[in-house]
């Protein structure tokens, strides 16, 4: 569907071609992280909607078929989720964000304890680091970064023969939605990530339950230091995935689907 946010309009997938979204049942709201879309999150958005849930996987701004510019900041974002709240009539929801995503995810939980009672983050690390080399590629050969992190974000198994079914190349999918990524929006992405260095104080602020869902062979947010996000965290579950990359929703949908309804039920 599609709604009207600050201003610009937003493509919001719902969990199913047909799936009416109703903000009377318990709502999911779905954040994808850098140089992605809402398509990310199919598998895992048509699973919750099939399991009762009312789902919004927003293409954030200036990503996928949303209008406006790719915003400039991880706060800017997080203010941003709470207008799309607003605007689908919701007033409270569960944010579960991958990636750049759990960072906005975790700054809206932060910032609007009213507005979210359940936060979920996957493939999350604070702070999140970007190193120059990437940063550099990003800003001036962007494909070169996009093949770079699709390979990092697979174990290499996954890699060379991942399938996505029936026929489909598993890791071609994350790079085929990142390659569609409008001109800088990536290098935008990855600045905010490396920028926003609130995270740990954010995180005290939490006082929703919350779930982080760690994939043991992440290379691109390696869950070194996930014991200090975890410890600041009032409430924080762990559910870790073997076996799997950054890209678990690509990955290992089945796991990361279980690991959120498991928490979503308690």
């Amino acid at each position: 569907m599609e709604l009207t946010v600050a201003g610009q309009r937003c493509r919001v997938r719902t969990g199913g071609l047909l799936q009416v979204f109703d903000p009377s049942r318990p709502t999911v709201v779905l954040i994808h992280g850098a140089a992605n879309d809402s398509d990310v999150w199919h598998k895992i958005a048509e699973a919750l909607s099939g399991a009762g849930y009312a789902v919004l996987a927003p293409d954030l701004p200036g990503h996928g078929l949303s209008g406006g510019e790719a915003s400039g900041s991880i706060e800017a974002l997080a203010g941003w989720i709470v207008a799309l709240l607003d605007a689908a009539g919701v007033r409270r929801a569960i944010l579960a964000g991958h990636s750049m995503g759990s960072l906005i995810a975790l700054e809206a939980a932060a910032r609007h304890p009213r507005r979210v009672h359940k936060l979920a983050l996957l493939g999350a690390t604070v702070p999140m680091p970007v190193s120059d080399a990437l940063l550099d590629a990003a800003r001036h050969h962007p494909d070169n970064a996009c093949r770079l992190m699709a390979k990092f974000s697979h174990t290499s198994q996954f890699y060379l023969a991942g399938s996505g079914g029936h026929g489909v190349w598993g890791p071609g999918v994350t790079l085929a939605i990142m390659r569609r990524s409008r001109r800088g929006v990536l290098a935008t992405d990855l600045e905010n990530c490396n920028r926003y260095l609130n995270g740990i104080s954010a995180a005290a602020r939490v006082e929703c339950p919350a779930l982080l869902v760690v994939a043991r062979r992440d290379r691109m947010t390696p869950g070194r230091k996930l014991h200090t996000l975890q410890a600041a965290l009032r409430h924080a579950m762990l559910a870790e995935i073997a076996d799997c990359g950054h890209a678990m929703m690509d990955e290992q949908p089945e796991k990361v689907i279980a690991a959120l309804l498991g928490f979503l039920v308690q």
